[in-house]
């Protein structure tokens, strides 16, 4: 399996630099270079090479983690806190942050629940950025002061 995937990654690489040298030059205008078939078949082989990434990254994930119970236990541990952060953020976002008569004005229809969801992924992201933050500035405290 490993000499397989070897061989289909060399073979897309080398189609991917012939298809380099095919590119349209840089004087021709956008709207045709994206349409070039050249072009094309780089998106494709770039979305192969993607697929490809994906799943074997799932796949080995899910090895790993279905082979240890101990990465499993740590797994639902991390999920079930993603989970109370999003709850939270959730019980945070009030949705009425935006005049929703106004966002209709400029033409963008807007509910209440749509600008719930964004302010709960705000949340979110501000949340976890700071326990990533912490966790980063906790261990050196600590070891700068047990030094």
């Amino acid at each position: 399996m490993h000499k397989i995937l070897k061989y289909i990654l060399v073979a897309l690489s080398l189609i991917g630099a012939l298809l380099w040298f095919q590119l349209p030059s840089a004087d021709m205008p956008a709207s045709e270079a994206v349409n070039s078939t050249p072009m094309n078949l780089m998106f494709i082989i770039t979305y192969i090479l993607l697929g490809i990434a994906i799943v074997f990254s799932v796949v080995f994930a899910l090895k790993n983690l279905l082979t240890t119970p101990d990465n499993m236990k740590k797994a639902l541990f991390a999920l079930g806190g993603l989970l109370l952060v999003v709850a939270v953020s959730y019980g945070l976002a009030t949705g009425t942050d935006v005049d929703l008569t106004e966002m209709a004005n400029k033409g963008i229809p807007t509910t209440e629940g749509t600008v719930r969801t964004i302010g709960m992924g705000l949340n979110v992201f501000f949340i976890l950025t700071a326990v990533a933050v912490l966790l980063m500035i906790v261990p050196g405290i600590k070891k700068m002061f047990s030094k």
